[in-house]
């Protein structure tokens, strides 16, 4: 028989790296009656969030909201800005990177994908390089995850910008921030990104099933000769209608009373705290995987995500064993491992709605995990990583 939570008291630890926990006060917004989504009262919620999450995005420009995970966002970067047979030239930082990497080829894109290791971030010197032995300019878009979420790696979007102007080359630049929206400092006007692509269920502290493109006016140019079949994605349709607060079909009206509520979450506590909090959250939880004695899969420090951390298992050891005994014991969900990484590592997420207390609970349920699981270790990463959040309030 089905069991949402098969164990007997408690709340279960939701540490996974998304769909992150939802705060009570979300989950009451979103409970409301449904109104009608052509109605004035729709209207001005609409305007609000439209409004709202501009500021998160750090835009002046348009961003567009989809009934959909963040695979559709996606999708219509592409559809709305490219054409059959253009060429793209992606990044491979993980297991995400690699399903928009195949995603654009089920397009009918040609794609340049700049191998790497799963452990670094990608490089702005050869996405400059690439750019610059382009002379003909086929490359028409620059594709980058932000925020790796296979992998607890971030790249440097600001640098990929500088490069790609470096090289003097007119290509869009569009960035996956679908796991850093809302938890990592993000600034898509100020980098020049084209668009930007995020989805509700981590940052921004939703349930799963929306979407977001934020769209530069470059990429609203090339929205106007772009021949990539697109209806349910196209920019154009709503862009019309969200001027007046509404949308061309019908829209998830009470997730967007959630995200009215989670906007005004991030408005209050500030989005530098927000930034300052989730960079805090993942320090403390590096310094107990370092005491702990096991390594990290990011390799960079200047790339240790903020929003979640991958740990490499000792050879030899499973993480979905580990990961099966912290759950079996103390109802706690870890991450786990993707694609070439399956059964190599677990992943401890530590964004969206989280606090000190959340995290030391979270780092507790690891520790003991690991005894259970016979997992090589030291004692004394929950320790070192409360001396650290004491030391930086």
């Amino acid at each position: 028989m089905f069991s949402l939570n098969p164990h007997s008291s408690g709340r279960h630890f939701l540490q996974i790296p998304g769909p992150t926990n939802v705060p009570d006060r979300v989950l009451r917004a979103i409970d409301q009656p449904t109104i009608d989504h052509r109605g004035p009262v729709f209207g001005a919620l609409g305007l609000e969030v439209l409004a709202g999450i501009r500021q998160v995005f750090q835009t002046q420009g348009p961003v567009v909201i989809y009934p959909s995970s963040g695979t559709g966002a996606w999708e219509a970067a592409l559809v709305n800005t490219l054409s059959p047979g253009d060429r793209v030239l992606m990044a491979e930082t993980g297991h995400f990177a690699s399903l928009w990497r195949k995603l654009a080829g089920r397009l009918g894109l040609e794609v340049d994908f700049l191998e790497g290791d799963w452990r670094h971030p990608a490089d702005p010197a050869a996405i400059g390089a690439r750019l610059a032995a382009d002379a003909q300019h086929r490359i028409k878009a620059v594709c980058v995850v932000h925020n790796e979420t296979s992998t607890g790696v971030t790249s440097d979007v600001a640098a990929v910008r500088a490069a790609i102007d470096r090289a003097a080359h007119p290509a869009l630049l569009m960035v996956d921030t679908i796991s850093s929206l809302g938890s990592i400092d993000y600034r898509h006007d100020e980098w020049g990104v084209d668009v930007t692509v995020a989805g509700s269920q981590k940052g921004l502290m939703l349930p799963p099933g929306l979407s977001f493109n934020a769209v530069s006016a470059k990429a609203l140019a090339a929205a106007d000769t772009a021949r990539l079949p697109r209806s349910y994605w196209d920019w154009r349709e709503m862009l019309g209608p969200n001027e007046r607060g509404y949308f061309p079909y019908t829209p998830s009206t009470n997730l967007l009373y959630g995200l009215h509520e989670a906007l005004a979450m991030l408005r209050e506590e500030g989005l530098a705290q927000v930034y300052a909090r989730h960079r805090r959250h993942g320090q403390a939880t590096r310094l107990a995987v370092q005491a702990w004695g096991l390594e990290l899969l990011s390799l960079d420090p200047a790339a240790h995500s903020p929003a979640l951390t991958a740990v490499l298992m000792p050879p030899g050891h499973s993480a979905d064993a580990l990961r099966k005994a912290v759950l079996e014991r103390y109802d706690m969900s870890l991450g786990q491992g993707l694609g070439k990484l399956a059964d190599r590592v677990f992943r401890i997420g530590h964004l969206g709605h989280f606090n000190d207390l959340t995290l030391c609970g979270a780092l507790a349920g690891v520790e003991m995990g690991l005894a259970a699981a016979g997992v090589p270790h030291r004692a004394g990463g929950v320790q070192a990583a409360m001396e650290f959040l004491k030391s930086q309030p």
